[in-house]
């Protein structure tokens, strides 16, 4: 993010400072400012690339439609910047509100510095490549318009056919494979091609919310309902309302978050935390996993009747390992994304780095050629990309060390591999069993057993 400038507006002096502090270190210029009546004159003399925007600015209103006025008017000025919206309230309903007018993404203050990077980076990302542009613009094989969900293969042609025959249903659909293939574009482009297309798509991991937070993020809550309850808010379920709800790593969610989704999906309706008043709901739901739930199932660990409830349809994303006549496609996309972003005139991939990206195993999958392509384009100097221009991550190494005759017993392979991604994700314990395709619980499980 060095090249890039950012400016923020927010009338709380101590956020302005919070972002300040974070940001000067990351990127190439950040502003503060207070009164968003300046916002004109600062676009038009910073001309930044991302705007950190305040839904609220007066503390006796708080209904976020100032943010979402502003909102227009930067877009109006300024159409091709990156705009996230900041709220302390989390209404997400404003935030969806918001998303349809322009915003690249929003953010809950207060918030964890890590994620908050995340997002600026992602839309940073999003705007240099064009977001809106149609996918498979970078040359053959098929694509679902509107997503970055390409391929030729035998099997994503499959994959195609059956997005176009589920799509104009309700069907319930299922999406299962490992991390990194793209079950989240697979929902989107199901999203885009459905009945539903003009209402919102709504992501949500479940995987990553506690018990206690998994009904309030869900379901919505009455003020009062528990201590941080100082208002009324709407669940996802009622921001989804007419449109998609798209559960990624439904698999991580435990026995009593599993018996409180099934209720709401047999009866159709919601009930906030705090009321007696059920809420009708009209969604259409997809979910998405890394984990066999069938056999989490024949453990006692997932419901059969839940599974039986969320997957009308499913749809097995292959690992790119086995879809590998799409690789080489990828890459070049992948190329032509970052040669755009880093202003690199036209790159090229030579046969040594051809046939290095087609013998390679991807553990990560799309993500890791994703980011690999990425890595490569940023370090390389010439106009063509060579086999040591691409490496790969720190996985790689692990299964390479694994050839050696020390490293062959299956444990030891097991702790290293485990080690690796741990230190890959900075300790934190949730991200390293998504990648690693555990749950949280049998993550600790082998923690306990290599003491870890």
């Amino acid at each position: 993010m060095k090249k890039y400038k950012i400016l923020a507006v927010d009338d709380d002096p101590d956020v302005l400072t919070a972002v300040r502090l974070l940001l000067k270190p990351e990127v190439n210029e950040i502003t503060t400012e207070k009164s968003p009546e300046n916002l004109p004159s600062l676009l038009q003399k910073l001309n930044p690339d991302l705007l950190l925007l305040d839904m609220n600015f007066k503390a006796s209103i708080n209904t976020g439609n100032e943010g979402i006025y502003w909102l227009k008017k930067v877009k109006e000025l300024k159409p091709d910047i990156a705009v996230i919206m900041i709220t302390a309230y989390g209404d997400i309903d404003l935030a969806v509100r918001s998303l349809k007018e322009g915003a690249s993404d929003f953010v809950v203050k207060p918030w964890h510095n890590e994620r908050l990077l995340g997002t600026i980076s992602d839309a940073l990302r999003n705007r240099a490549a064009g977001s809106k542009s149609k996918a498979g613009a970078s040359g053959s094989g098929s694509s679902i318009i509107g997503t970055d969900l390409i391929g030729e293969s035998e099997v994503m042609e499959d994959i195609f056919l059956k997005i176009d025959k589920v799509a104009p249903t309700d069907a319930n659909i299922l999406i299962l494979g490992e991390n990194g293939t793209g079950k989240d574009l697979i929902a989107k482009a199901i999203h885009e091609k459905s009945l539903r297309a003009g209402k919102p798509f709504i992501k949500v991991d479940v995987g990553a919310l506690t018990e206690t937070l998994f009904e309030s993020e869900l379901f919505g809550h009455k003020k009062g309902a528990f201590t941080d309850a100082r208002e009324d808010r709407q669940g996802l379920f009622e921001s989804a309302n007419e449109g998609t709800l798209f559960l990624d790593e439904i698999g991580n969610i435990g026995l009593t978050q599993q018996a409180k989704l099934l209720t709401v999906l047999q009866n159709r309706y919601i009930t906030r935390l705090g009321s007696n008043q059920p809420v009708p709901v009209n969604i259409r739901l997809i979910c998405a996993t890394n984990l066999p739930l069938s056999e989490l199932a024949n453990e006692g660990r997932f419901r059969k009747d839940l599974i039986y409830r969320i997957n009308t349809v499913e749809i097995t994303v292959p690992p790119l390992r086995k879809r590998a006549d799409d690789i080489l496609l990828l890459a070049k996309h992948f190329i032509k994304i970052y040669s755009n972003k880093y202003m690199r005139s036209s790159i090229a991939l030579d046969e040594s780095a051809m046939s290095r990206l087609l013998q390679y195993h991807y553990p990560g999958n799309v993500r890791e050629l994703q980011y690999t392509i990425e890595r490569a384009i940023i370090m390389s100097d010439g106009n063509t990309l060579q086999a040591k221009d691409l490496i790969f991550s720190p996985i790689e190494s692990t299964q390479v060390a694994s050839n050696d005759a020390d490293d062959l017993n299956l444990s030891s392979i097991e702790k290293n591999t485990i080690l690796k991604v741990i230190e890959k994700h900075n300790g934190n314990i949730t991200k390293a069993a998504k990648e690693l395709g555990l749950t949280r619980t049998a993550l600790y499980r082998r923690l306990s057993k290599y003491d870890i």
